[in-house]
């Protein structure tokens, strides 16, 4: 068995490693541009949805009250009627990445810790870097992506970004695996 504190350097190298990782998948190979879609009428769209004023937050049109108004005929007719949105409204004003990113870094060390904790209840010092890299490697996979495939399946988001969201998790996982099996106590 090895200890989380004897594995801090894997732990913040494998978390540097995914965030510059990341950072070169969304800045410069482009292929989550493909994630979302540009809304017909953009401009008309925006200029309603402003002067509804409607506060930042996570919505659902239509949205039931209670359990008993999906019996309702009128919400019924809604729903088949449509369109049905599932939708997050941000705040205007300037794009401001530094409070998500050091969100990102601190969730990225918070999977190393994960692949940390079960790796070194599952290994002890000196094992063979690739048992340390499937155990570290495969946990990380875990953390990064399976939480984006609900997303798909139960409110309709596409399945290729899940699919790219899948891949970018592989490579995340990949990353730490190798930096853990680099890095682990002899």
């Amino acid at each position: 068995m090895v200890s989380i504190a004897s594995l801090w350097l894997p732990i913040l190298l494998s978390a540097v490693a995914v965030f510059i990782a990341s950072s070169i998948i969304h800045m410069f190979l482009g292929y989550h541009m493909a994630d979302y879609k540009k809304l017909p009428a953009e401009d008309d769209f925006m200029g309603t949805v402003k002067k509804l004023a409607i506060p930042a937050g996570d919505y659902l049109v239509p949205c039931p009250t209670s359990r008993q108004a999906f019996k309702d005929p009128a919400f019924k007719e809604k729903m088949n009627a449509g369109p049905r949105l599932i939708m997050t409204v941000l705040p205007g004003g300037p794009i401001t990445m530094g409070p998500q990113l050091g969100q990102w870094f601190l969730f990225c060390v918070l999977v190393s810790i994960t692949g940390a904790y079960i790796a070194g209840r599952a290994l002890g010092p000196g094992a063979h870097y690739l048992q340390v890299f499937r155990f570290a490697g495969a946990t990380a996979f875990y953390g990064y992506t399976l939480a984006a495939w609900p997303a798909s399946i139960w409110y309709k988001k596409s399945w290729g970004t899940t699919i790219r969201t899948t891949i970018d998790g592989l490579i995340y996982g990949l990353l730490t695996g190798g930096v853990f099996g680099w890095l682990w106590p002899r």
